[in-house]
Order: structure tokens, then C-alpha cells, then sequence
């Protein structure tokens, strides 16, 4: 673990939608290197929360700081660079493989290398020649992972993934296992959302939620 200071601080972070509460409060500090299971039953607002923190949704009450500040005080778009949200259902943009990849460089305006996004792919167990391939011809478990490289062209402080490895084979799950402990071994902190108890099954800290109403969470390593 890096820096003693938490890099993320979650505290009573509530979302109430028509007078139903959707995320009981949660509370809960994430540092620099660290990894975390998210779990909990339907509708206990995992993926509410990701998108708190990810600034794509407003709590109806608490707060979420990154590096000590608020995110509500932050520009969204220089937060959601440093603080990345894979979704469950992978959402790819332009016409193949390539453009979705080689997006985060020309949003940074910065150049492409072809030959590397193409070894990028060979990471998630993806074939090179894929770069070209359209996105409507790929497979759920092939956008999960195309979508999961996008996001870590350049490595964010904090990844948020929202069970990525659904649609994946156990071979696959585990290239992208080990892809995020690598990462998480560099200095990114890791929020994964899973229903699975062998995936989770590491003895890494674990926080479950419960539905509205209920107490919010429970803590165990």
C-alpha cells in the first residue's frame, strides 16, 4: 500500500429516487494500491455506488472526496481520467476494435501505435488481428475485454469495475485477474463488483452491501 492518506473517501453516501432508497449509507476509505471486492444481493446499489463515485450520478446525501477534496468541487472530465468506470454492459464507440482503443489518445491529442494496441489485445487473451474488426461482430465476453483495454490505455489512480468478467470463460477470467493485480501492484486502487465466490475467494477485503433499509455493509478481509 502507498500513501498512509486515503486516496478515495466515502462517507455516508446515500441515493434515495422517488422515495425509494436505492443505496442505504456507506461509508468506507480506499488507498493507493489497494484492492476491493464490492458484493451484495440485486438491488443493493453496487453499481449506484460505482457511479457516485464515478461521478456519472449526485448522492442524495454524503460525500465522496479523491485525494482529500470533494469530486462535486472537481472538473468531471479530469476526474473520470484519473477515477475510470468499466460497465457491466461494455459500451464501444466508432466502428472497430482500433477506434475504441486508440480513443484515449486522441482525447489526450497524443499519437498512436498501432503494433502496441494490437499487443494490448494479446493481454485479455484477444488476437492482434482484431484491431480491425468490427464492434457489432464481437462476442459479449470480447466487448468486456475491449472495453476493459480502453479504459487502461493510460492507468487511472482508480479503476471501478462493474462485473467485467460475466461473460468470460475461466481461462479469460483469469488473464483479466491477473491483467488488474498487476495494475493494482503499480499503484492503481481497484473497486470490482462480482457475484463470484471463487473469484472473491482471496482474502482480500470484501465489502457487502444489502438493499435499502437495511444496514448498508459489512466489512471483512
Amino acid at each position: 500500500m502507498g500513501d498512509l492518506s486515503p486516496l478515495l473517501q466515502v462517507r455516508e453516501v446515500i441515493f434515495v429516487r422517488e422515495g425509494k432508497t436505492l443505496l442505504a449509507p456507506v461509508s468506507f476509505d480506499l488507498h493507493q494500491g489497494e484492492f476491493l471486492w464490492l458484493t451484495g444481493p440485486s438491488g443493493a446499489g453496487k453499481s449506484t455506488l460505482l457511479k457516485i463515485i464515478a461521478s456519472l450520478l449526485e448522492p442524495s446525501g454524503g460525500e465522496v472526496r479523491f485525494k482529500g477534496q470533494p469530486i462535486s468541487e472537481l472538473t468531471p472530465e479530469a476526474y473520470r481520467q484519473r477515477v475510470s468506470y468499466v460497465f457491466q454492459t461494455p459500451q464501444l464507440f466508432g466502428r472497430t476494435v482500433y477506434d475504441n482503443l486508440s480513443l484515449p489518445y486522441q482525447i489526450r491529442q497524443q499519437p498512436v501505435n498501432r503494433q502496441h494496441l494490437a499487443a494490448e489485445l494479446q493481454r485479455v487473451g484477444l488476437s492482434p488481428d482484431m484491431l480491425d474488426k468490427p464492434v457489432e461482430q464481437l462476442s459479449g465476453g470480447e466487448k468486456q475485454r475491449v472495453a476493459l483495454l480502453r479504459n487502461l490505455q493510460f492507468p487511472p489512480d482508480i479503476l471501478l469495475l462493474d462485473e467485467i468478467s460475466s461473460a468470460l470463460d475461466e481461462a479469460n477470467k483469469q488473464k483479466v485477474q491477473q491483467l488488474i493485480d498487476r495494475l493494482v501492484a503499480t499503484g492503481t486502487a481497484a473497486i470490482w463488483i462480482s457475484h463470484d465466490s471463487v473469484e472473491m475467494d482471496d482474502g482480500r477485503r470484501r465489502i457487502t452491501l444489502l438493499p435499502g433499509g437495511q444496514e448498508s455493509q459489512h466489512e471483512s478481509a
